[in-house]
């Protein structure tokens, strides 16, 4: 569901996702909200209007809530909550997430062995350093401190992951252009992320690791503290996936990670919390792309999520849209992985029918 919030109830309460919830739910008053939640905060300091200022100031967010740090997630629940179960279909707050299980990686394969429509393949996950809160709370020491934790444990990984860490403070104009020649450098400037407050101290404690063969890139305090990408060109979900998993796990022997038993890994925005992970694909279907909607409409019964070619808030470009799995809390790491893999044959078999 999109969250554009097109009426005149007082806009007082606090910003778009408190008016979120009063749309979805229906059961009480936003304001009723609000008085439960004004003055609370976590121990890091964070208020209900760190959660919800970048909705207030951007009416067009799709969810328009994030959360400071991790805490959040259970001090102002009543604010969370119905989002998470109405973006996770259906993940009630008595729900509890699966735990971490990566499956058989061999029982996946290659989604387009012709190389007729899938032009690329990629697999992240979002993780978060124990310890720490997101960035709206975080100090400029802090940030360089994790810069310094990731870049040394970074440095350690061996065999087809080994690679280089590209701080952005400092960085020459000539690594600058070649990491945005190849589609790795993130920027500052988001506007949904500078409203909520995650850009601060900016370029300080920001960085870009890949490996030598550019299938592998962390993001380090992007919008969340670490996001690990899988990625080359074709459609071999399997050799994607696998090197995933190979790193997260090497990773995650060295950096403890913020992890909740009830919601799973935990992130800045709640639509990538639980499994954090996202599968996609880019993918030129030219007869059910004729129809946008159509399509739409048939990758949501997959749980499919159609975007632009360079992701959220963006357009198709020569007709290449990236595809993804939606769903990424209540169902383990692999079942995410697997619904993305089976709901992208499906419309392949039905662009081949047509």
């Amino acid at each position: 569901m999109n969250y554009k919030l097109k009426v005149t109830i007082p806009v007082v309460v606090c910003g778009g996702a408190v008016l979120a919830y009063y749309l979805i739910r229906r059961k009480a008053a936003a304001m009723d909200v609000f008085e439960a939640l004004k003055s609370k905060k976590t121990s890091f300091g964070s208020t209900l209007l760190d959660c919800v200022q970048s909705g207030f100031e951007n009416l067009d967010s799709g969810v328009g809530i994030y959360a400071p740090d991790a805490e959040a997630y259970v001090v102002f629940a009543d604010l969370f909550d119905p989002i998470i179960e109405d973006y996770h279909n259906g993940f009630k707050k008595t729900d509890k997430h699966p735990a971490k299980n990566w499956g058989d990686v061999e029982t996946l394969g290659n989604l387009d062995p012709a190389g007729e429509f899938v032009v690329s393949t990629r697999v992240r996950c979002g993780r978060s350093m124990e310890g720490y809160p997101f960035n709206p709370c975080l100090t400029e020491a802090q940030y360089k401190e994790m810069e310094d934790k990731v870049s040394s444990t970074l440095s350690g990984l061996e065999g087809e992951l080994k690679g280089t860490f590209y701080p952005l403070t400092g960085m020459s104009k000539e690594t600058q252009q070649q990491l945005i020649d190849d589609h790795f450098l993130f920027k500052e400037g988001d506007r949904f992320l500078q409203a909520a407050n995650a850009c601060r101290f900016w370029p300080t404690g920001r960085g870009i690791y890949h490996n030598e063969n550019k299938t592998f890139l962390v993001w380090c305090n992007e919008e969340d503290h670490l996001r690990l990408i899988s990625m080359q060109m074709g459609g071999d979900l399997k050799q994607v996936y696998k090197r995933l998993v190979t790193a997260v796990n090497d990773i995650e022997k060295r950096i403890p990670f913020s992890h909740n038993d009830r919601l799973g890994f935990l992130t800045f925005c709640p639509t990538n919390l639980g499994t954090t992970v996202r599968a996609s694909v880019h993918i030129k279907l030219p007869k059910l792309a004729a129809d946008k909607a159509k399509l739409e409409e048939v990758a949501a019964k997959y749980h499919l999520q159609v975007r632009g070619t360079r992701g959220e808030h963006t357009e198709a470009e020569g007709g290449v849209y990236d595809i993804s799995n939606k769903r990424r809390m209540g169902l383990t790491e692999y079942e995410a992985v697997k619904e993305m893999h089976d709901g992208i044959a499906e419309l392949i078999k039905m662009e081949k029918a047509l």
